[in-house]
This record gives structure tokens, sequence and C-alpha cells, in this order.
């Protein structure tokens, strides 16, 4: 037991340190332990709260905590259950200075500026026949919870408004989701890589219970969970009551024990880089990330701008520390989720040069996948307003990338949260600014979704990528979801090239393989066609054939690795998808003894302008 006392009183016992494992506030049998590092503080104690509106200087109760001698402060408290609010008064060792902190592991707030809520760990998980896909079945459907689900002119989406469109997202033929950033953040609109608080939810979204209870639903929909984390700095914005200074240590302006305290703390964002050198700060976001893996279920994690970890200024010097972090990360997430319960952990990081996902025992930092250059290879030859500008070689650069002889170790799209912010914008528009939904604007950029799903690598589509939304991201706009009536046509494109991506029907087994053959890149005529397969054979071998250029072909000729008939599973130019789109081509073919393009058969093939055709045996 520790001692209770009123805010005023002297304690009148000594504190006891508690056996309980964990961090923050750790509910058990007989009431709630906590445990918090202040490692220059003079005194702790967990102040409680009954009201949310309550001045955290007049809490109803102060509880000390015992000293663990190693910078840690804990006690047992009897009788404190899920629910209570709370914050830690800390006195500085030194200057005396009192703080009012929120519990920096703490898994609900009422707000970022608020208290901490004590929260049970339990949940009634009904996913237990959940299993992720093989990275090779993957296709990732980026969300944004704020606005994927809601209605302009309010608050922001939330967690049991994204339950909605599950069974939609499930039926689109996605099998993952990646969820932008949900940790605390300052105000109600943002991307959300500003977190104040990374172990708790943000509160607009919900509380815990309902992250768990997305999850849950998800997996039981056959939908895996991929969540966004930023461990390259916190906030800057709402800090003041949690991190920033947390003990009242700090030298000179600088952000105290959980912060680099020089110039190493700079970053883009603000001078709020972690200070990975610390035991317990690389602690606490290596529990951050078992946290969103173990407890809640997550499937996996992107970790934001990694080169802002294992480098500065965007990698432009060496952090040892933070690499360090990032195999540490790894090795924990291996050694503790092996298949067939695994993970995937995804980098950002632009750098692309094959460190990341190599394996630890071979010096790299052990990560699953990174999104990959590909985007831009891809959208600026979409983008090009002059078919005579296009360039194919570059195409099939982007076609031929993988990370350490890996395909799946790369996810590849052509649109993202930051590929349509940051100046930049939607494919279509890019592609006509003036009308966004015109014949050309659909045409290429669905173009750009086969070449997505027929890439070697893990697909991945931004929200409403599949209903050809027109805006530009911002944290405070909806998806317009009137726009999947009127654009049911570009729907189905997008379904039917994931049913076929996934094998559904049995006979696209390769597109799901590591092997690909650019076998015409034709920059004259500007069409290109790849030979897709994983063992091959009849309902192995695929042949993909892109058309860049405004011009129909009656019969190019492209060679083929079998000879019998070829079935066309799938043309973007089918007027079903737009009743603008010409129907032309989509037929069967019969490779003949014609050899062509370094194949021993071949066949002649109609060809739309800007359009995609898949077949197989």
């Amino acid at each position: 037991m520790v001692s209770t006392t009123q805010p005023t009183s002297n304690v009148t016992e000594t504190p006891v340190s508690s056996k309980q494992p964990g961090m923050g506030s750790i509910v058990y049998d007989r009431g709630t332990a906590f445990r918090v590092w202040a490692p220059f503080a003079k005194t702790v104690h967990v102040a409680l709260y009954e009201q949310e509106n309550q001045d955290k200087d007049k809490p109803q109760k102060l509880i000390e905590l015992a000293s663990e001698n190693n910078g840690y402060w804990s006690g047992d408290v009897e009788d404190i259950k899920p629910g209570q609010l709370y914050r830690y008064r800390i006195v500085n060792r030194d200057s005396g200075q009192v703080l009012w902190k929120i519990d920096p592991y703490a898994k609900n707030l009422t707000n970022s500026v608020g208290k901490a809520i004590v929260s049970r760990s339990d949940f009634e998980w009904t996913d237990d026949n959940f299993q992720m896909p093989d990275f090779n079945s993957l296709i990732i459907y980026e969300l944004h919870l704020g606005t994927f689900n809601d209605t302009p002119h309010g608050e922001p989406g939330n967690l049991n408004k994204a339950i909605e469109r599950l069974p939609y997202l499930r039926d689109l033929g996605i099998n993952c989701i990646n969820i932008m950033p949900t940790g605390e953040f300052a105000a109600n609109f943002s991307w959300g890589y500003n977190t104040a608080f990374p172990f708790a939810l943000e509160s607009t979204y919900g509380q815990l219970d309902d992250f768990k209870n997305f999850v849950n639903a998800a997996h039981n929909y056959g939908i895996g969970i991929i969540l966004d984390c930023v461990y390259n700095h916190f906030g800057p914005s709402d800090l003041q009551d949690g991190l920033w200074r947390f003990d009242g240590w700090s030298l000179d302006d600088w952000g105290g024990v959980y912060f680099y305290n020089d110039g190493r703390a700079i970053t883009p964002w603000g001078n709020t880089k972690p200070d990975y050198g610390r035991p317990e700060v690389r602690q606490f976001l290596r529990d951050n990330a078992m946290f969103w893996l173990g407890e809640c279920h997550c499937d996996g994690l992107r970790i934001d701008s990694t080169s802002n970890i294992w480098g500065f200024d965007n990698g432009k010097g060496w952090n040892n520390d933070g690499f360090n972090l990032l195999r540490w990360i790894s090795d924990e997430i291996n050694y503790f989720f092996k298949y067939p319960r695994h993970k995937i952990l995804v980098a950002e990081d632009w750098h692309n040069d094959g460190w990341l996902t190599k394996p630890t025992p071979e010096g790299g930092a052990g990560m699953s996948a990174e999104w990959h250059w590909f985007i831009h290879n891809v959208r600026h030859e979409l983008e090009n307003p002059l078919d005579e500008y296009r360039n194919m070689n570059e195409v099939a650069n982007a076609l031929y990338g993988r990370f350490n002889g890996d395909a799946f170790k790369r996810v590849v799209y052509t649109e993202s949260h930051d590929e349509t912010a940051n100046g930049k914008t939607r494919v279509n528009r890019q592609i006509d600014p003036n009308n966004p939904e015109s014949w050309v604007a659909k045409k290429r950029s669905t173009l750009g979704a086969a070449i997505v799903l027929t890439a070697p690598g893990i697909p991945m589509i931004w929200q409403g990528q599949e209903f050809l939304e027109v805006d530009h991201f911002r944290d405070d706009d909806p998806l317009d979801w009137d726009r999947l009536q009127r654009f049911a046509g570009i729907h189905d494109l997008y379904q039917r090239l994931c049913q076929l991506r996934r094998n559904w029907d049995n006979n696209t087994r390769g597109l799901r393989g590591q092997h690909i053959n650019c076998h015409v890149v034709d920059n004259l005529n500007k069409v290109i066609a790849y030979h897709r397969w994983d063992r091959g054979g009849a309902g192995d071998d695929i042949i993909v054939i892109l058309n860049f250029s405004n011009r129909y072909w009656d019969s190019y000729r492209v060679g083929l690795p079998r000879l019998g008939t070829w079935w066309c599973r799938f043309s973007s130019d089918w007027n079903g998808y737009s009743n603008d789109f010409s129907n032309f081509g989509g037929h069967a073919v019969s490779g003949e003894f014609s050899p062509k393009d370094g194949m021993a058969y071949s066949a002649g093939f109609a060809l739309a302008p800007y359009s995609a055709l898949i077949y197989s045996q």
C-alpha cells in the first residue's frame, strides 16, 4: 500500500513500490498500480479527480508513490477502478517546481490537455480464427479516420462510423487497412502526425475499447490492420501537459528527459525528437509498438519517416541509436509474433537503399517492407500531358524494383495521403486539372490502378481512389460517398483488379508471384507488356499489356510463353466501367508459333487508348 492524503495533508506513512509489472496505470484484482519514469523528481504523487473539468492542481486526493531508486516511481492503490481520472504531481528535486503531468503511458485521455483515465487491458476478442494474409496476397487500403466516413461541416469521423464501411472494403477486395496515426493530438482535426500521447487513442475518434472493437470487427471481415506510428518526433502541440520537461529537468530551452537536449532534437516538425540514446525512451517507444500489436491485436505498423529516426534532417546525418531502435523493434516483433501470427513492419523512408529491409543479423533494420519510389516513376508517366514524352523505360524500372531480391519488401501505389496533399493532388486531377472526371482522367488514372495491382510488390489504394475522388486531402474534408454511385463502374474496375490480384477465380496465381519479365518496352509506340508468374503454367502465367498512348491498335503483336488459348481476364476499356469507354478489344487470342520479344510464341492483341489488358490461360 501507499499513503493517501488530501492535497494539503502531510504524508503519514512511507509509500511502498508496486510489485505489479508494467507502466502507467495497471489494473489488478484489488485496485490499480501506477508506475512512472521521472528521474529528476524529488517526490511523485498520483492526483485523483472526480470531474473532467476539475482544476489540475485541485485534486480530490493525492497518493504518494515510492521511488524504485532507478528513476521509476510506483505504488499499489486499492479500490481504484477503471474510469478513474488522474494525473501525476511531480516535484523537481533541484528547483522544487511542482508539475501536474498526464501519464505518458495513459491509454485513454479526456483530451490532450485533460486527464488520464485508468483503463483495463482485457477485451472480449472474437478474432481467434483470423490470420494475417501472406504478404504476396495483401491489398492495403490507406484511410484517415477523421475523413473516411463522415459528413461535412461537423466533428471528425470516428471508429464507430468507420466500422460501418468494413463490409464495403471486404467486398472491394481489401484484406488490410493502413490507418493514419490515432495517437492523442492537439484539437480535433489533424492528419495525426502531431502525436502528443502515443499510447492514448485520439479522444475524438473514441476510446481504447472502440479501437479494439474496430480491429476485432475488421478481423471478422477478414481484414488486417496496420497502424501508422510516429516515432521520429512528438507533438509539437500539447506537449506541455505531458512529455515536455516531464519532471522539470532540461538543458537550456530543450525538452527534458524524453527528448534530445541539443541540436539533435531539431526535426522538420519542431525540436521534439525523442532521445533514442536513453534506454527508458527506447523502452517507451518499443513498449508502444508492442502495445498496438499485442494488446490491441494490430497486424502491423507503418513507421513514419524512418530517415528521421536513423538520421537527422531527413537522413542527412547518422543516428546509430535511432537505427538500433528500429532493429530492436523488428527483433521484438519477430520474436513474439511468429507465423502464422506474424506481423508486418512497414517503413516510410525514400532512401530506398535496402538497409531497412535487410534482416538484422545481416546488419539491417529488419523491416518487412518499405514504401517504394515506384510511385514517382509511374505517376510521372501517367501525368505527362504529351504521349511522345512518356518513357516506358521508367515504367519498366518501377516494375522491376525490389529490395534485397524480394518484390514483396516494397509497397507500391499511385496515391497516398502525402501524394494527394502537400501541393499535390489526386492522379486524375493531375492528369486533367480542369476536369478530373474527364475521359482522359479516368483512362489514365485507371491505367495506373492496373499497374499497381499487377506489379510485383504489395499494392496499396488510398481512400476514395476507387470512386474517382477529385479533391486533395484535407483533414476537415470528408470523402464524398455519393461518388460511389456516380462512379460505380470505376469502383467495379478496382474491385475486379483486386479479385484478380488475389486469384479469386484461380486463374491469375502469377500476380502473387515474385517473377516479372518486361518483354515489351516500346518507347516508339508507348506500349509496355510483361509476363508475371509464380511457378508458371496454366492459370499462373499472366500477360499484362499497357497502352500509354491515345491510339487504337487492331493487332499489336506480343510474345507469349505458351501455345493455346489465352483468355482476357480484364480490359480497362470495358464500357461497363464507364459509358464513354469504347469496349475495344478484350477478346480471347491463340498463341502462334511466331517468336516475338524473346518468347517462342505470340499473338496479336486489340488495344484501346490508355488501357490495360490482363490475359491468362
